[in-house]
């Protein structure tokens, strides 16, 4: 695993990390590179290959090992042997590949194998879903069917790849480990490879007799369709997991996970922060200054909402409970009002304005009276109409 690359520092993770930790830093990530967010990137597309690079190794308790072992020991990635480095030959380098790969037997000169207890089956491929959700089935919760092909476990062999009823021997070749490491003598010193086993393919057994369904590959490319239930209140950064519904492994081993992202449309008007819902409503003058009953948008239908005389523009009113529901709490709906100035006005509207105006004393209007008298003390100028 001969790699410079910091996967912690990818995930953004520390070295302490626990499992969970990883997973979540992993998701997060993995949604925010995903490439359905950003089509024709190449860099976001590096990035997402590099987030799945770490977990894979990360999420994996004995790659995890390996590479801690690789971080502690530089010198050891590559080539440790090369112009009389690392251990001097094969002196300890032994016994740690062996605790890294399952290996028991000690090198038996080019070619050799290692042996060990039965490898566990590897584990199949995560799938990735991305469903569209309009704002308000966001919100609300919704049903959707979702379709996808993918490797399905073959029903006749339960996804072990052999005919039902017969058995696996452990691999010859590798002696059930699934790797075999390869050590070859050179003028720079003693080099050695580990890489997967061509015969098992990496399983660590072999099937005596094949299933004639999938034909000893243990998994069958089918489509899988199902209803799944969105929750009431899933946002942007929201995902949700089903079990076994990735990649099959193969040889018996534990299918992947789906996860479902969500990406959700605009809403014309409401606007979303976490629980909370957010609009602006424009309102007359005559509203702002006689105060009256306005309509705003909320999640199941409109609400009516009192504006009191002499509200100002950009005033926020809340109506408590009615933002998103949540399993962690109900949000609220802030309602920002703005006033409105007409953009054209008749003859008659303009001079009734002017007439307006003018029987309006400026110590009426408390901002622009503030105003006025800044201006006073600090320019020494009067202002009676603004």
């Amino acid at each position: 695993m001969a790699t410079n690359k910091n996967y912690y520092d990818i995930l953004g993770v520390s070295k302490t990390a626990t499992s969970d930790e990883i997973k979540s830093a992993y998701r997060k990530l993995a949604k925010q590179y995903h490439p359905d967010f950003h089509p024709n990137d190449k860099a976001a597309a590096e990035k997402f290959k590099e987030i799945n690079e770490a977990n894979a190794i990360l999420s994996d308790e004995q790659k995890r090992k390996q590479y801690d072992y690789e971080l502690e020991h530089p010198g050891m990635r590559g080539n440790p042997f090369g112009g009389g480095g690392g251990f001097g030959g094969m002196g300890g380098f032994d016994d740690i590949l062996n605790s890294m790969f399952g290996g028991g037997n000690p090198f038996g000169g080019f070619g050799g194998m290692g042996g060990g207890g039965e490898k566990r089956p590897a584990r199949g491929a995560d799938i990735e879903q991305t469903i569209e959700l309009s704002f308000l089935d966001a919100i609300k919760g919704c049903s959707r069917t979702i379709s996808y092909n993918r490797n399905e476990p073959c029903t006749a062999c339960k996804g072990t790849g052999a005919k039902l009823g017969t058995s696996f021997k452990v691999c010859a070749c590798c002696g059930g480990s699934g790797r075999i490491k390869y050590q070859q003598d050179t003028i720079f010193g003693r080099t050695i490879q580990v890489g997967v086993c061509p015969d098992c393919g990496g399983s660590g057994r072999q099937v005596l007799d094949k299933c004639p369904d999938c034909k000893g590959k243990g998994y069958q490319r089918k489509e899988t369709r199902f209803i799944v239930n969105i929750p009431a209140g899933v946002d942007k950064d929201s995902s949700l997991r089903k079990r076994g519904f990735g990649q099959a492994a193969g040889n018996g081993g534990e299918p992947g996970d789906l996860y479902l992202y969500f990406r959700i449309e605009p809403h014309k008007l409401l606007k979303r922060e976490d629980k909370d819902l957010h609009v602006t409503v424009p309102i007359s003058y005559k509203t702002a200054v006689l105060g009256g009953k306005i309509l705003v948008p909320g999640v199941e239908d409109t609400i009516e909402l009192n504006v009191p005389e002499g509200t100002v523009s950009n005033t926020r009113f809340c109506i408590r409970g009615k933002g998103v529901k949540t399993v962690n709490g109900t949000g609220n709906l802030y309602v920002t009002v703005q006033i409105d100035i007409p953009s054209k006005l008749s003859r008659e509207q303009i001079k009734k304005l002017n007439d307006y105006e003018g029987s309006v004393s400026i110590k009426s209007c408390e901002g622009m009276q503030k105003y006025a008298n800044s201006i006073s003390s600090v320019y020494g100028k009067k202002i009676d109409k603004q």
